[in-house]
């Protein structure tokens, strides 16, 4: 089995459970960040990060209702960790910098914080809530801190249920391109 084809298994096995506190499921949830990446002309390896985000939620041992139990279930670190194995920094770096995207949104963007929908609002808690000063600096340095910001406005239009957009087959050849890079 490739890495391609164990992906595509992982969201058969568990792409039909509800997207934590979404009206979507995870696999809805990938495929419209991945479609909302790809409309925006992104890249090849962005267009996978945008569709891989959130595949620690589908590896994680943790029950989809972590947060409202108080845990952060660290979803980003654990993809990262998952897509490390395939995938260069060009696709694993925007992976594991979506959250802290989030993060720096809300204290640089005075509108982003009112556009987070209530089960975003709860984990940012959890994650630690806005950056302060020294975590947005710290933030800009990383080399990879625009496209997170870009995968992370994706993430957030990619809750709209019922939304038409290609399957999960569509992205196949980009994902074998960017696993073939590496």
């Amino acid at each position: 089995m490739t890495v391609v084809d164990e992906i595509c298994n992982l969201f058969a096995v568990k792409g039909h459970a509800a997207y934590v506190g979404e009206p979507v499921s995870q696999l809805e949830h990938a495929l419209q960040a991945a479609y909302h990446a790809e409309q925006s002309g992104a890249d090849d390896a962005l267009v996978v990060a945008a569709l891989l985000h959130d595949i620690g939620h589908l590896i994680t041992k943790h029950d989809e209702d972590a947060a409202d139990h108080g845990i952060d279930t660290r979803h980003e670190q654990l993809g990262q960790a998952w897509l490390n194995r395939y995938c260069g920094p060009e696709v694993t770096e925007p992976v594991r910098l979506h959250v802290s995207a989030k993060r720096y949104l809300c204290a640089t963007d005075q509108e982003y914080l009112g556009q987070l929908s209530p089960a975003s609002v709860q984990s940012l808690e959890l994650q630690g809530g806005p950056f302060d000063a020294t975590e947005i600096a710290e933030f800009q340095r990383n080399p990879w801190y625009r496209q997170a910001v870009d995968l992370r406005r994706w993430d957030d239009l990619a809750k709209v249920p019922g939304m038409d957009v290609p399957p999960l087959e569509h992205y196949r050849g980009r994902m074998q391109r960017v696993v073939a890079e590496r």
